[in-house]
């Protein structure tokens, strides 16, 4: 009869960030192994796009391992690493409009509160919506047609689960400005999404 191997603990994300800093690589690799699926998944929805969402999260993980040593450890690691990847993506698509001369800069409304601009360029494709017939996709299709700024709260809340607190803080905003953005993305994604199943 065989020995069975040992089953090694789960270690804290704390656990594996003291180990890091400390000079072990393998515990960063833990780190990467961990959350890169999600920080792949973050990047894709934010940009929509496989090759840019791969930057993401290769930019990413490179910032948190050349910048672990100012990471303070009072917050949690996925937080600070997800506030680099909406930065890395956030710039990404900043570089994409740019080269289409869109201009990104954001309306300051009547009680001066910022208006993310609407791009006029983003047109949802009618055989990629439905070429897989799956809601997700639908969605996802749906909320590249929100500004940056209401993507990026929309995906942190309702995607990624993360509290208004929290998201504010990863965007520096209010947390007023982020349930304001996340009302309005909401409504401009039911707004969409009653106009694709119109259309079908």
């Amino acid at each position: 009869m065989t020995e069975s191997s040992p089953v090694v603990p789960r270690k804290d994300d704390s656990v594996l960030v003291t180990e890091a800093k400390a000079g072990n690589y393998a515990a960063f690799e833990a780190l990467v192994s961990r959350y890169e699926k999600k920080i792949y998944r973050l990047g894709l929805n934010l940009t929509g796009n496989p090759e840019d969402a791969e930057d993401v999260l290769q930019e990413a993980f490179l910032k948190a391992f050349a910048h672990l040593a100012e990471f303070r450890e009072d917050a949690r690691f996925y937080t600070w690493l997800v506030r680099i990847a909406i930065n890395e993506g956030l710039m990404k698509l900043r570089k994409r409009r740019s080269d289409k001369a869109v201009p990104i800069e954001d309306a300051v409304g009547e009680e001066g509160e910022i208006i993310p601009r609407e791009f006029t360029d983003w047109k949802p494709n009618p055989e990629q919506l439905y070429a897989q017939g799956e809601m997700e996709t639908i969605l996802q299709n749906a909320a590249q047609g929100l500004s940056p700024g209401f993507r990026a709260v929309f995906l942190l809340r309702d995607v990624e689960g993360l509290s208004t607190e929290e998201t504010a803080q990863l965007l520096n905003l209010t947390e007023g400005a982020v349930k304001a953005r996340l009302f309005r993305a909401r409504l401009q994604l039911r707004e969409g999404l009653s106009k694709v199943f119109k259309r079908g």
